[in-house]
C-alpha cells in the first residue's frame, strides 16, 4: 500500500506500507534554488555515483525525471542509463523527482475512458428511435427530428467557449501589457555603478557571493515505524499528535530561514543603497549644470594649461600696433578692409532722393465687410505683474510663470469652486486655454487626488502620451514615476513627494503608470476596456472627457455609460470639456448640469465677411492671399480648402501668379498640409518665417483643432469641408464637400488669435452664417457604419442597443444593418448574443468584416499574409503618392505590383513584402512612388495585429504561393461585397442590387473580371468599388450559405466583347459590290453613329448612278 496524504502546499506524508516493514516518511523541504543550482547538484551526485559528469549528460539526466511519472520510474531510467541498482540510486531517483519542476499531469487512462464514454453517449442521443409499427402496415415508421435542442446545446457550447476565451485574454493582458513605470539607469550610470561598486565592504560582497551559491536547502525529517501496529496507531490516534510535531519542525525551520534571509537582505540593502547614492549624486550634478562642464581631471590631473593653449587664436587681437610691418597679420587685415569697401560703394548722387516703387494694382478684388471683434485678454497688464525674466530661472521656475500666463489661470478659484458644489460641470474654453493640462493639476492641489485617482480622456493616443509628458514636466516629476529631488526646486519637490505624485498615461498596449499614479491621461478606449474590467470606477474620484466637441464613437458611448455610474456614484466627480458652443447639448444630457466658461483666445479677432457670396471660393482664396500680402501687416495666412486636390490646385495657381511679379511684392511661402503629404513636407509648415517674408499655409481641417501653428494672424475660411456620410441601405461611403458648422467657424477664427491681434476673413456673408450653417457638426454616430460601435456594445456586455441612452441617437435603419451584418459574419448568434467568433473579432481594433478576415485565415494557413494585408488596407488610400509632374511614371510604379492581374489586395501584399526585403528602404519607397509615413504605420498595425493573434489564439503561419487561399479568406471576410460584371461593362452587387464601377486606379480596370469581391464602395463622380480582387462564384456558396443561395451565383451571363464591330455591305442590284469591316470601343456608341452616317453619305454619293441601294449593319 503506498499512498500520500497533502497537509499544505509545502508538507507531504508518504506511506509506505509494503510485506517487510512500513515505513512513513515525512518531508518538508523548502526550495530557494533556480535552475542553476539543480544542475550543479545533479552534477556533484552523478561525479559520486558513476565517477564522471558532462553539462550535456546533466541536461540528459534531467530531461528523464521531467518525462517520468513516478521516483521509480526514475530508477528504471537511471539504471539503463548505466547507474548501479543500490540505495544510493534509488535515492537519488527519489530527490531529482522531487526537485525537478514539471507542468501539470494529463488525464490518465482512467479519465480517458470516461471522457470517450461521455462523448458516446452524446454521440448517441443525436439518434432518434422510430415508432413501433405493425408487421402489416407498409409504410414504416417516421423519425422525429427535433433541431431545437442541438441548437440550443450548440448555443450553450459557444458561449462557454467565448467565456474561456474572455478569461484568457483578461490573464494575457495581465502578463502582456507593458509596464514602463520601473526605473531605468542609463548605460553609463550602470557602468559608473559597476566601476564604483568596489566601495562596498569586502565582508558584505563574500556574503553575497556566498548565499547566491547556496540557494537551495533541505530540511528532510524521517520517521521510521517498523511494526503494524505503530503504524495503525498514526493512521487511527496518532494523526494530531504527528501534526503538532509537523508545525514544531516547520516552526523551527521557518526561523532560521527567516534569520538568514534577514542577513542577506541587509547586505543587499547596503549594496542598492551605495549604487542609489551614486545615481542620486550624478542625477544632482546633471540637474544644476544646464551647460557643458569641462571635467576638472583635464586641467589638474593632465597638467594642460588652457589659457595658454587657446591664448594663440587671439594673438592678432592684442597687438599693440595693427599696421606695424613686424605684425604678420598687417596685410590679410588691409585686404580685409579694401575689400568691406569695394562691396560698400554707393553710385549718384548723394542728394538725389528714392523714387517711391509703384504700387501693385489687382486686376481682381474682393470687398470685405467687418463684422465684429472677437474680444481677447489684455495680456499688457498681465505681463508686466510678472517678474523680471532676465534672471537666471531654473526650468521649472520658467514653466511655473508659464503656466500663469495661460487664459484660465485668473478662473482657478471659481473652478474648484464649481467642482466642488456640482457632481457633473460642463467646461468650455478655446483651444490653448489650457484646460486639458491645469484642470487635473488644479484638482490635484485641491486634494481630490487623496480619494483616488484623476482620470483623463483623449480623442487620440499622441495627444494623451504628449499631454501626459506636458504635465509631468510641469509637475517637476518624471513621467510615471516618484518626484525627483532638485536643490533649488526644494519646497517643489517636498509638496509632489508629500503625495508621492505620478503623471501616467495609457494607450493600447502601452500603460505607463503604476499603483501610485495619480494623475493619469487615457484614450477613450482604454477607459471603455477599464469599465470592463472595473465597472463602478472604485478607484478615479475625479474623471475629465476632454475634446468632448469631436463626438467621436467612443466619446459618445463613454457619455452614455458614465451617465448610468454618476447615479450610482454620488462622490465621482465629472467633467465634460469642450472647446464648441455644443455645451448647452452635453448640459442638457446630464441633467441641466452648469456650465463653466473659459475666455481662451489671448488676443481680439476681427471678423470679415464678403460683400455678395463667391462663385468659386478657390480662386477668392487666392485672391484674398494676394490682397492679405500686399496690403495687410506682416504675419502669416492659414487657408483653409477642403481637400489633397484643391490644395495642389491652389498651390500651383498662386505660384504661377507670384512667379511673374518678381520684386513687386515680397517673397510668399507657400506651404501646403494634408493627410497624404510626405512627413518631410508637413514638417515645413512649423519651420520658422525667414525675416521679409510671408509664409500661407494651404491646410484641411486637420489645423481647426489637431494643429497649432505659431505665427498665423490671418484666417481665410471658404466655409467648406469634406465631410463622411454612410448610406446604410447601399452601404456606400461618400465624402462630400458640405458646408462647415457655425462651431468649425468659430473654431477656425480662433486659429489667428494666439500669437497677437487677427483677422479672419470668411468667404461668405453674414447672411449665409446665420441662415445657412448649422449650429454644430453631425455627430459620427450619426454618418457611419455602426457594425464597429455595435461589436464593441456587445462585447462591453450592452445588449439592449436599442434603448440604451445615447446623446444623439443613430438612425434606425444603420443599426439594423449593423445587426444583420454581424449576424452574416458569425459575430452574433440568432438570440443577438455574441459569438466565440464575435469575441475574437472584439479584440481586433479593425473594421468588423477585416477581424472576420484574419480569423478566417486561421483555416485557411495564410495568417501572416492576411494581417499584412489588414494593415495595408487599414492605412487608407495612402499608398501610392502621384506628383502631378510625374503621373505618368507614378502609374507605371504602382502597375508593376499588378503584374498577372492579381487584384488590388494582392498587389497590397506585394508592396509591403518587397519593402520588407529592401530592408524598410526609404529610397526604395521614393523610387517606386510610395509614401514611406505610411508604410511605417502600416508595419506599426501589422505588428500590433501579430500580437493580437497570440492573444486570440490563432498561429502566425504564412501561404504565400498559394493565392487562391488567401483570396478565399479575403472572400471570407467580404463576402456580403460582391459583384459580376454585366454587358456593358459595369457591375450589379449581388446584394442590394446597384450599379458600381471599379475605380480606375484599381489593377483591374482594364481587365474586368466576372466576378470581384471589393473592399469599400465610395462615390465621387460615379459609385466606385476600391480594392477589387476576383473571385470564384462557388466560394459564396461555400463560405456563406446562410446568406448566398446557388442562384445568386449562377453565372448566365452570355461571354462578350468590349469592341463592337461594324460591317457595312453595298448591294447594286441584289449585287454585292464591297465590304466594309471597322471594330469599335463599345463605350464609344455615339463615334459609331457618326462614323457610320459618314460613311453612308459617302457610298450615296459615289452610287448616285442607281435607285437601289441597300445599307445594312
Amino acid at each position: 500500500m503506498v499512498g500520500s496524504i497533502y497537509l499544505s502546499s509545502s508538507f507531504r506524508l508518504e506511506l509506505d506500507d509494503t510485506t517487510e516493514n512500513r515505513v512513513v516518511v515525512i518531508s518538508y523541504v523548502l526550495k530557494m534554488g533556480s535552475d542553476h543550482n539543480l544542475k550543479t547538484w545533479v552534477s556533484d551526485k552523478l561525479m559520486s555515483l558513476v565517477g564522471f559528469s558532462q553539462p550535456t549528460v546533466v541536461q540528459y539526466v534531467i530531461g528523464l525525471s521531467k518525462q517520468a511519472v513516478s521516483a521509480a520510474d526514475v530508477q528504471t531510467k537511471l539504471e539503463e542509463f548505466g547507474c548501479s541498482s543500490s540505495t544510493e540510486t534509488r535515492t537519488f531517483a527519489q530527490e531529482l523527482f522531487a526537485r525537478v519542476p514539471r507542468k501539470a499531469a494529463g488525464l490518465n487512462l482512467y479519465q480517458k475512458q470516461e471522457r470517450e464514454a461521455a462523448l458516446l453517449v452524446k454521440k448517441q442521443k443525436t439518434y432518434t428511435i422510430l415508432d413501433a409499427d405493425d408487421d402489416a402496415d407498409d409504410n414504416g415508421g417516421t423519425a422525429i427530428v427535433d433541431d431545437r435542442p442541438s441548437s440550443e446545446e450548440e448555443r450553450l457550447r459557444d458561449q462557454r467557449e467565448k467565456e474561456q476565451l474572455e478569461q484568457h485574454l483578461r490573464e494575457r493582458d495581465a502578463a502582456a501589457t507593458r509596464k514602463l513605470t520601473e526605473p531605468k539607469l542609463t548605460r553609463m550610470e550602470e557602468e559608473e555603478a559597476i566601476r564604483r561598486s568596489n566601495a562596498l565592504e569586502k565582508d558584505d560582497i563574500e556574503y553575497l557571493r556566498y548565499s547566491n551559491n547556496n540557494k537551495v536547502e533541505e530540511y528532510v525529517i524521517h520517521l521510521s515505524l517498523t511494526n503494524a501496529d505503530s503504524f495503525n496507531l498514526l493512521k487511527e490516534e496518532g494523526r494530531k499528535a504527528l501534526y503538532l510535531w509537523i508545525c514544531c519542525v516547520f516552526a523551527i525551520s521557518w526561523v532560521i530561514l527567516l534569520e538568514r534571509l534577514e542577513t542577506f537582505g541587509k547586505a543587499s540593502g547596503r549594496y542598492k543603497k551605495k549604487i542609489y547614492e551614486l545615481v542620486k549624486k550624478r542625477s544632482e550634478e546633471d540637474d544644476t549644470q544646464s551647460e557643458y562642464r569641462i571635467p576638472d581631471a583635464y586641467d589638474e590631473e593632465g597638467h594642460v594649461n588652457q589659457e595658454k593653449r587657446f591664448a594663440v587664436s587671439l594673438q592678432r587681437y592684442n597687438l599693440d600696433s595693427a599696421g606695424d610691418k613686424m605684425n604678420p597679420f598687417a596685410e590679410q587685415e588691409a585686404w580685409e578692409e579694401h575689400q568691406m569697401g569695394k562691396a560698400s560703394l554707393k553710385y549718384g548722387s548723394k542728394n538725389k532722393n528714392q523714387s517711391n516703387d509703384y504700387e501693385y494694382v489687382f486686376e481682381d478684388k474682393i470687398d470685405f465687410i467687418r463684422d465684429s471683434v472677437i474680444d481677447g485678454e489684455n495680456l499688457d497688464e498681465l505681463h508686466s505683474e510678472l517678474p523680471d525674466k532676465s534672471k537666471e530661472k531654473s526650468a521649472l521656475e520658467m514653466l511655473q510663470e508659464e503656466r500663469k500666463t495661460l487664459p484660465i489661470y485668473p478662473y482657478r478659484d471659481e473652478l474648484l469652486q464649481a467642482v466642488n458644489e456640482y457632481q457633473v460641470l460642463v467646461i468650455v474654453g478655446e483651444t490653448g486655454s489650457g484646460k486639458t493640462t491645469q484642470i487635473p493639476q488644479y484638482l490635484h492641489e485641491a486634494g481630490y487626488t487623496k480619494q483616488g485617482k484623476i482620470g483623463c480622456t483623449q480623442p487620440r493616443r499622441v495627444a494623451a502620451m504628449s499631454v501626459a509628458a506636458r504635465v509631468s514636466q510641469e509637475m517637476g516629476v518624471k513621467l510615471g514615476h516618484e518626484a525627483f529631488i532638485n536643490s533649488s526646486e526644494k519646497l517643489w519637490t517636498l509638496k509632489c513627494s508629500e503625495f508621492h505624485l505620478q503623471v501616467g498615461y495609457s494607450i493600447r498596449f502601452e500603460d505607463c503608470t503604476s499603483e501610485k499614479t495619480i494623475l493619469k491621461y487615457m484614450t477613450d478606449g482604454m477607459l471603455l476596456r477599464e469599465i470592463l474590467s472595473e465597472p463602478n470606477l472604485e478607484s478615479y474620484s475625479v474623471l475629465m472627457v476632454d475634446e468632448a466637441h469631436e463626438r467621436t464613437l467612443s466619446t459618445d458611448i463613454l457619455f452614455g455609460l458614465l451617465k448610468d455610474l454618476i447615479k450610482f456614484r454620488s462622490d465621482l466627480k465629472l467633467l465634460i470639456s469642450s472647446a464648441t458652443l455644443d455645451a448647452e447639448k452635453f448640459s442638457d444630457y446630464f441633467g441641466s448640469a452648469p456650465i463653466f466658461k473659459i475666455p481662451g483666445r489671448r488676443y481680439p479677432v476681427e471678423i470679415h465677411y464678403t460683400k455678395a457670396p463667391e462663385a468659386d471660393y478657390i480662386d477668392a482664396a487666392i485672391v484674398t492671399v494676394l490682397q492679405i500680402h500686399v496690403t495687410q501687416s506682416p504675419g502669416d495666412i492659414l487657408v483653409f480648402l477642403t481637400g489633397q486636390e484643391e490644395i495642389e490646385t491652389a498651390d500651383e495657381i498662386l505660384k504661377h501668379r507670384t512667379r511673374g511679379l518678381g520684386s513687386k511684392i515680397a517673397e510668399l511661402i507657400i506651404c501646403p498640409i494634408y493627410a497624404n503629404l510626405p512627413t518631410e513636407l508637413q514638417a515645413k509648415i512649423f519651420e520658422p518665417t525667414p525675416e521679409g517674408a510671408r509664409k500661407v499655409v494651404l491646410a484641411t481641417n486637420i489645423a481647426e483643432t489637431s494643429l497649432t501653428i505659431d505665427g498665423i494672424k490671418y484666417v481665410i475660411d471658404p466655409g467648406f469641408s469634406k465631410v463622411k456620410s454612410y448610406n446604410p441601405r447601399t452601404g456606400m461611403e461618400s465624402l462630400l464637400v458640405h458646408p462647415i458648422s457655425k462651431a468649425s467657424a468659430m473654431q477656425r477664427a480662433g486659429r489667428s488669435g494666439r500669437t497677437g491681434p487677427g483677422k479672419c476673413f470668411r468667404l461668405y456673408t453674414l447672411h449665409n452664417y446665420h441662415k445657412d450653417m448649422d449650429d454644430n457638426t453631425v455627430p459620427e454616430i450619426q454618418r457611419t457604419n455602426l457594425a464597429n460601435v455595435v461589436l464593441i456594445l456587445k462585447s462591453l456586455g450592452i445588449d439592449d442597443l436599442v434603448n440604451f441612452d445615447f446623446i444623439d441617437p443613430p438612425p434606425e435603419e444603420a443599426l439594423l444593418k449593423a445587426l444583420e451584418l454581424l449576424f452574416a459574419l458569425s459575430a452574433l448568434n440568432k438570440l443577438g448574443e455574441l459569438t466565440k467568433v464575435g469575441r475574437r473579432m472584439a479584440e481586433f481594433p479593425l473594421d468588423p468584416m477585416l477581424s472576420k478576415m484574419i480569423v478566417a485565415s486561421d483555416k485557411d494557413k495564410c495568417s501572416d499574409e492576411i494581417i499584412t494585408i489588414a494593415a495595408m488596407l487599414s492605412v487608407g488610400n495612402s499608398i501610392f503618392y502621384r506628383p502631378k509632374d510625374k503621373q505618368v511614371h507614378a502609374d507605371n510604379a504602382r502597375m508593376n505590383f499588378h503584374l498577372g492581374n492579381v487584384g488590388d489586395h494582392i498587389a497590397l501584399l506585394r508592396v509591403y513584402n518587397s519593402w520588407r526585403e529592401c530592408n524598410y528602404s526609404t529610397q526604395w519607397c521614393y523610387e517606386n512612388y510610395i509614401q514611406v509615413r505610411s508604410m511605417k504605420r502600416a508595419r506599426d498595425i501589422r505588428d500590433q495585429l501579430e500580437g493580437l493573434l497570440e492573444r486570440v489564439e490563432i498561429e502566425v503561419t504564412s501561404n504565400l504561393n498559394d493565392l487562391d487561399a488567401i483570396k478565399k479568406a479575403i472572400t471570407s471576410g467580404f463576402f456580403p461585397h460582391s459583384a459580376k460584371l454585366q454587358k456593358n461593362g459595369s457591375y450589379w452587387t449581388v446584394k442590394h442590387p446597384q450599379r458600381v464601377h471599379i475605380h480606375p486606379s484599381s489593377g483591374l480596370a482594364q481587365v474586368l473580371p466576372r466576378w470581384v469581391v471589393y473592399h469599400e464602395l465610395v462615390l465621387t463622380t460615379k459609385e466606385y468599388m476600391r480594392q477589387v480582387t476576383e473571385l470564384k462564384p462557388e466560394w459564396l456558396v461555400e463560405i456563406a450559405p446562410h446568406y448566398y443561395q446557388l442562384k445568386d451565383v449562377e453565372d448566365r451571363m452570355p461571354p462578350f466583347s468590349l469592341f463592337v464591330s461594324i460591317c457595312v455591305r453595298v448591294f447594286v442590284c441584289a449585287v454585292n459590290i464591297g465590304e466594309f469591316y471597322q471594330q469599335y470601343p463599345r463605350k464609344c456608341r455615339e463615334e459609331q453613329d457618326v462614323r457610320r452616317s459618314k460613311l453612308s453619305k459617302v457610298i450615296d454619293d459615289f452610287l448616285d448612278i442607281t435607285d437601289k441601294l441597300d445599307i445594312s449593319e
